[in-house]
């Protein structure tokens, strides 16, 4: 809920800084009214050609949003398509936009990168999922 001029966004990006051997992050954080763009910028390791955007909200869980390899993007989710765009150009940082903020947004969000791919849980709601197999096989 909004209240006027009160409601805003607040965006954290997690590693925000620079390292010569890590993702770069940049801005380290934003603040946004309801309603406007959000982009954040990412720069992958040096000879990492897969990015991946997730967030995670005050009350939640780790969400995946979206992954790209080059400048193609290889995975996402319908919040995604619906209200984010990402896009990872050549000789370029990686950028995620949020296209109209809303106070859901308001969380810390986290970019990755790595030479290959690696396995992608969807939902640890899955019973099926093989993430819940494996932690029903370790608890177990």
């Amino acid at each position: 809920m909004c209240l006027g001029l009160l409601c805003c966004v607040v965006l954290f990006f997690w590693g925000a800084g620079s390292m010569d051997t890590e993702v770069t992050q940049r801005p380290s954080h934003l603040i946004k009214g309801k309603d406007q763009k959000a982009k954040m910028d990412c720069v992958p390791k040096e000879g990492h050609a897969y990015v991946y955007w997730y967030r995670k909200k005050p009350e939640g869980a780790f969400e995946f949003l979206v992954y790209l390899q080059n400048q193609d993007t290889m995975e996402d989710t319908a919040e995604f398509k619906q209200r984010f765009s990402a896009e990872c150009p050549q000789n370029s940082p990686c950028s995620l936009e949020i296209k109209s903020t809303k106070a859901v947004d308001s969380a810390l969000y986290f970019c990755a990168s790595s030479q290959s791919t690696v396995l992608h849980v969807s939902s640890s709601q899955n019973t099926n999922s093989p993430w819940t197999q494996l932690r029903k096989s370790v608890v177990s």
